[in-house]
């Protein structure tokens, strides 16, 4: 009886022990699929860092029909990755999402002309057709041609938008004058379909003043008033921040732990390599906490849309937070 109930209590010490040293789960949805766009938080999976945090992280990638603040609306993810534009018009709506971090600094968005068309400058846009990619990512695109108060109805004066898919299909076939494109993915899908640069023309939306903050991390609001959630927020920072410098330092090998982990095969090292590269260019200058300023700019352009803004009130201050990030870089 005695070794029965000391077998009894062994046990019952090593559920104990076990239950204490058990990981806390979170999920985190990327905005779009497997790529070296999200090499941070791929590569703090890889090389432990989730694990040093006692986290259990789940990454779900993103896709052409998932949009990740319907997600997270939905209990799908405890954290996704989001543009600002798309996150603060979703929170006018209702959804109370919060920026509890920052990893871009910069934005890589651009339209990307072909020099025949005769586009010059944003004064040629009237009377074109541009590619414009929607489900959120629409909003830094309307902003701008509501500042440049050209309509965006078609006709003369105004631009057509074509719906762009996530490729440069419209470009290479002519269906388009300029396309959406991104500094570190689409642009390089045109050099690669055999168009060269000196055939191209580029405005980037850094360089016309309207860029936007884009991969920040948000919350619902509601996990900011749990401390078990705030701690395990904090953990989850601090070790993704790890991550993207580890990436950034390492970009040939933060590519390959993508490549790793792309299930569908898809990518390939040359195109993940040349991404990393460009990424890194947009996660420097970042510790992963929100520069206000960067937040008020993007507000201000989201404002500014005449009688059409993508949002009509400033969101104030609760849209963000440095809660989790002060403490994640202690």
């Amino acid at each position: 009886m005695k070794t029965f109930l000391t077998g009894l209590g062994l046990a019952a010490l090593t559920s104990v022990a076990g239950m204490a040293q058990a990981a806390d789960d979170l999920t985190l949805q990327l905005k779009w699929v497997t790529q070296a766009q999200f090499a941070g938080y791929y590569v703090a999976q890889d090389k432990g860092f989730y694990g040093d945090e006692d986290l259990n992280v789940t990454i779900k990638p993103g896709g052409p029909d998932i949009a990740p603040t319907q997600v997270i609306a939905g209990g799908g993810a405890d954290v996704t990755v989001e543009w600002m534009p798309a996150a603060l018009s979703a929170r006018e709506k209702g959804l109370p999402l919060v920026n509890i971090a920052q990893p871009f600094k910069s934005s890589g968005m651009m339209l990307t002309c072909l020099k025949e068309s005769g586009v010059t400058g944003p004064t040629d846009f009237p009377g074109r057709t541009l590619g414009v990619w929607f489900f959120g990512n629409e909003f830094p695109f309307l902003s701008w041609m509501s500042q440049l108060g050209i309509p965006t109805t078609g006709g003369a004066d105004g631009v057509t938008v074509l719906k762009q898919g996530f490729n440069v299909d419209p470009l290479l076939q002519k269906q388009a004058d300029c396309i959406s494109t991104m500094t570190y993915n689409e642009y390089w899908q045109v050099i690669d379909a055999g168009i060269s640069a000196d055939q191209l023309i580029t405005f980037k939306y850094e360089d016309q003043g309207v860029a936007t903050l884009e991969d920040g991390l948000y919350v619902l609001e509601d996990k900011l008033n749990d401390p078990a959630e705030v701690d395990k927020l904090t953990r989850f920072v601090r070790a993704s921040m790890k991550g993207w410098k580890w990436a950034e330092e390492n970009p040939e090998e933060a590519a390959m732990i993508v490549l790793d982990n792309d299930a569908t095969g898809a990518q390939t090292e040359s195109h993940q390599i040349r991404m990393m590269g460009e990424v890194a260019k947009l996660t420097s200058g970042s510790n992963g906490a929100l520069d206000p300023a960067d937040f008020e700019r993007t507000v201000q352009s989201l404002l500014s849309g005449g009688s059409d803004p993508v949002i009509s009130t400033h969101p104030g201050d609760a849209a963000w937070t440095h809660v989790i990030s002060d403490a994640a870089l202690k």
